[in-house]
């Protein structure tokens, strides 16, 4: 973490400071823009079928992912056929929009839309252009949901749910806007949202994540021993927050490492740990399985919404039609 994302969990400092007057700046372009759709100077596209956004008004990971996988899995119940797009940060292709297959990799397409591809065997599209992702996902794929992995900010993209995700440890951090602090947007947003839900804490709309045991990252296969000890490998926007979880199944972390949001490994990045025991997330996961030691695993786990998201979701799936008349 570079010593500016540091100041945006610190008290009000010099780095801060300086950073104001960007800050002023960044929110005044955004609002601007903002603006021009909500007057409809700028033209919104309507998707044929229904969109939920799961996004965050900060930057950083805030547990959107596995909401996305409980997200999906719940509407399926209900008997709506589900696609998701996505940016598909970190992928690089020749041309976008993608549809994520087998055979596709996380420099393709982006490690969260191969961990959820992974899961859950959806229809999904992934690229910059959120358009084109839903022309195309609707093209191919018979659909009555879209769930949008991020795109809160993309006002171009009409929506009939906005569901915000926000990390109950970090929360807003210093309460600014980028690059000041860690917001796309100020705390005012939450207030059109219509689904705002913590990961982890005590609220009434939350979620905790349950983990549901290590797995070996070169085959996926769950792990029929114990393990006691490892280095934590990380690079994800909370990593403090699966130490934790790995101290709490009572294994002991010889070390911790933090790479940026998204880092591309290599086997370069593990040689230090020599044959020790390497354990890390099931977004790391997803980028080491061709180079992965037999003695590498991964904690996935799955989010547990309270009653009360559940309840406050079926109302809104009802109130915008969603399930009715299906």
């Amino acid at each position: 973490m570079s010593k500016i994302e540091q100041s945006w969990y610190k008290p009000f400092g010099f780095i801060t400071l300086l950073l104001l007057p960007l800050a002023a700046l960044f929110w005044l372009i955004a609002s601007i823009r903002k603006g021009f759709y909500q007057c409809g100077i700028a033209k919104s596209f309507k998707a044929k079928s229904k969109v939920i956004v799961v996004g965050n008004i900060s930057v950083g990971g805030n547990g959107k992912t596995p909401f996305v996988l409980w997200l999906y899995e719940y509407l399926s119940e209900q008997g709506l056929k589900v696609g998701i797009i996505s940016r598909g940060y970190g992928g690089k292709v020749k041309s976008y929009p993608l549809v994520v297959e087998r055979g596709v990799t996380s420099a393709q397409a982006g490690d969260e839309p191969i961990l959820l591809f992974n899961r859950l065997k959806c229809p999904l599209v992934v690229g910059p252009d959120r358009e084109a992702n839903i022309t195309l996902l609707e093209q191919q794929f018979c659909v009555d949901v879209i769930i949008s992995d991020d795109g809160m900010q993309h006002y171009k993209m009409a929506r009939d749910i906005e569901c915000c995700i926000v990390d109950s440890q970090r929360q807003f951090g210093n309460g600014f806007v980028m690059p000041a602090g860690p917001l796309r947007e100020t705390k005012h947003r939450l207030n059109s949202v219509d689904l705002v839900i913590e990961n982890g804490g005590g609220a009434p709309h939350s979620y905790v994540l349950k983990t549901s045991g290590l797995r070996h990252v070169a085959d996926n296969t769950p792990v029929n021993k114990t393990i006691e000890q490892g280095h934590a490998v990380s690079a994800i926007g909370n990593p403090k927050r699966f130490e934790n979880t790995l101290e709490d199944q009572n294994i002991q972390l010889l070390s911790t490492h933090h790479f940026r949001d998204h880092y591309a490994y290599s086997l370069a990045d593990f040689t230090q740990f020599n044959d020790d025991n390497v354990l890390m997330t099931e977004k790391d996961a997803v980028k080491c399985r061709d180079f992965a030691k037999d003695n590498w695993y991964y904690l996935p786990v799955n989010a547990k919404p309270t009653d009360a998201v559940i309840h406050k979701l079926d109302l809104l799936l009802k109130q915008k039609g969603i399930l009715n008349g299906l």
